[in-house]
């Protein structure tokens, strides 16, 4: 086992202290991780802001190549990505495999979108020029979750790097090997050392340090509703531009026409996916009374035939994060809500299981829809269920949140679709089929205590630039 240090400038930066990065199916270390700070984020900040002038000058035509010689390197190492990424996080070895893809779609995508990136003319009269650019930040942060390491980093970073700005990435402390390793295939791509940095550690100190850095001229953050509402302040302090993309409670609405071998297939794709541990995981089921007995079977079967094991296994279902996430996940079955068990709702059985952090998929049904089980993102593969008998009461339902990520119509009456996408509280609505925020071209991003800005697609391009206005009097 090898020690993953901070790595900065191109170099490999080592700590004072270190940590050990735990494996999720195991319990046992997978090695040491440098516990970089302040000082290691200044000196990531400062090799970024050095770098960062000569990338700025440099044509979108040649920051385009840099990325897509990064893709390429990525699809190179596909395979190892994908195995750090699964043991790190526990997810089956098949998901890991689809991160290490979709993080060369990001870097492809902005090395293209880029391409046709452009200011504006304004038609002020003729005697006035008016044109606005858009110009990099300089230095951005971001510090990022652990349950899509690698995607999260590469939606960031390529979008980030693409607009010209140099980026220093704070990893979440129980996934930091693949960002480390991406980093290092953008200085073999021939992007300059210094305009990808990472720094690893805690978030109490690294991930504060970077918040609070003066260097720094924007700020994104993935994780927690209650982290991102310290970010939010820390940036407020310093007036730094923040996009926030945080928790999620989202509501699968299934009606009376729906396809429910569909429906049903997709709520439990929905929270099998990453054990749960999703932002936008479907963790709310919305059903009609006439069809809840039967989807609820479907969902029950399937739960109850899914297999379980350590990433490596690649099998349906893998360890939560850690063992404190387990035991968060736990903490939510003392209370049901009122609600019924009708599955799951514990650790599953079977020594071989007994050390890894690995928890039943849960359905519980008849949720009061003020109920903690109801309102509070679990992160965990549990489902809360409820029933409705009108439209307007499943749209109530649906909104009860304090949340607004992600929610899904199922029906086939495609008008009702279209009303209630309108109607619906979320930054993105799926009808008769669910994306878990799916799609590196889809704009990303939430609602109330979801946060607010946008990442993904075209808009982040947006999010990653500064609007100048020019006007010339001729």
């Amino acid at each position: 086992m090898t020690t993953t240090h901070s790595f900065i400038a191109g170099q490999d930066v080592a700590s004072a202290d270190t940590y050990d990065n735990i494996d999720p199916a195991t319990g046992q270390s997978l090695g040491a991780v440098s516990r970089g700070g302040a000082a290691e984020v200044d000196q990531a900040v400062t090799s970024g802001a050095a770098a960062q002038r000569e990338w700025a000058r440099t044509t979108p035509e040649h920051r385009s190549d840099r990325l897509t010689a990064w893709a390429a390197l990525v699809d190179r190492d596909a395979e190892e990505l994908a195995r750090l990424e699964s043991e790190d996080t526990g997810k089956p070895l098949s998901q890991a495999r689809t991160d290490s893809t979709v993080a060369a779609r990001y870097l492809r995508f902005y090395a293209h979108a880029i391409d046709s990136y452009y200011g504006l003319t304004i038609p002020k009269g003729p005697d006035l020029h008016a044109y606005t650019l858009r110009e990099p930040f300089g230095v951005v942060g971001s510090v990022i979750a652990w349950n899509y390491p690698m995607q999260l980093f590469s939606r960031s970073v390529a979008a980030a790097v693409a607009t010209g700005n140099a980026s220093v990435v704070k990893p979440a402390d129980e996934t930091p090997r693949t960002a480390v390793a991406l980093a290092r295939l953008a200085v073999e791509a021939g992007i300059p050392a210094g305009i990808v940095n990472v720094v690893t550690g805690t978030g109490a100190e690294a991930g504060a340090a970077l918040t609070a850095h003066p260097g720094v001229g924007h700020l994104s953050f993935v994780g927690s509703t209650e982290v991102g509402s310290l970010i939010a302040h820390a940036a407020a302090e310093r007036v730094v531009p923040t996009v926030l993309e945080l928790g999620g409670k989202s509501a699968q609405l299934v009606f009376a026409d729906a396809d429910l071998t569909a429906a049903s297939e997709a709520v439990v794709r929905g929270v099998l996916q990453n054990a749960g541990q999703t932002c936008s995981a479907g963790s709310r089921l919305i059903v009609h009374r006439d069809v809840q007995d039967e989807l609820l079977d479907l969902v029950v079967q399937r739960f109850r035939t899914t297999t379980i094991g350590p990433g490596s296994e690649d099998l349906d279902l893998g360890p939560l994060v850690s063992a404190k996430q387990q035991q968060r996940v736990e903490g939510f079955m003392d209370d049901l809500a009122g609600g019924e068990l009708l599955v799951g709702g514990s650790r599953p059985e079977g020594e071989h299981l007994s050390a890894g952090a690995y928890f039943s998929p849960t359905l519980v049904h008849g949720v009061d829809p003020q109920g903690r089980l109801a309102q509070e993102e679990v992160f965990g593969p549990v489902i809360a269920s409820m029933t409705f008998d009108e439209e307007d009461e499943a749209v109530a339902l649906a909104n009860s949140t304090a949340y607004g990520l992600l929610a899904a119509v199922w029906t086939d009456n495609l008008s009702r679709g279209h009303r209630l996408a309108s109607a619906l509280r979320a930054g993105q609505v799926f009808v008769n089929n669910y994306g878990a925020g799916g799609g590196v071209e889809l704009p990303f991003g939430g609602w109330g205590k979801s946060g607010y800005g946008r990442e993904k697609g075209y808009e982040a391009l947006d999010a990653f630039t500064q609007t100048k206005t020019v006007v010339v009097k001729l």
